[in-house]
């Protein structure tokens, strides 16, 4: 059991480094890596809780949940890896671009009157 105690506080420190990565924004390629260091620690977990499950006392249920979240991390680690091997997005333009560009209301051009949406002077059915 301190063999199995070892390989989880392992697993769950390599999951600790993915979660610190995230919160500081980490690159894909540095995250891929991450998650295939996450996923080999778990794979010895599982393979470990597995062959000893008797021997040990681990209940069935106990590595059925864990193959399930192994299969949940292989996921994620395929679609993580997959965005690090992509190409780099071309940045589009910026806000302050976008706005720049088109035609800044000011009082002289400023339409008033009743249009569609004009609910200060009637009702924005109709009348009726």
């Amino acid at each position: 059991m301190t063999a199995f105690g070892k390989l989880r506080d392992e697993a769950q420190k390599k999951a600790g480094a993915i979660r610190a990565a995230s919160e500081r924004k980490a690159d894909p390629k540095e995250a891929c890596g991450l998650f295939r260091i996450f996923s080999a620690a778990e794979g010895k977990l599982i393979k470990y809780a597995a062959d000893n499950a008797t021997a040990c006392g681990i209940p069935p249920e106990i590595v059925t949940n864990l193959k399930q979240q192994h299969t949940k991390t292989m996921g994620i680690q395929a679609r993580v890896c997959q965005a690090a091997a992509a190409p780099p997005r071309p940045q589009g333009p910026s806000l302050s671009d976008a706005l720049g560009s088109g035609a800044v209301p000011d009082v002289s051009n400023i339409r008033t009157g009743r249009g569609t949406y004009d609910t200060l002077t009637g009702t924005p059915l109709g009348n009726r």
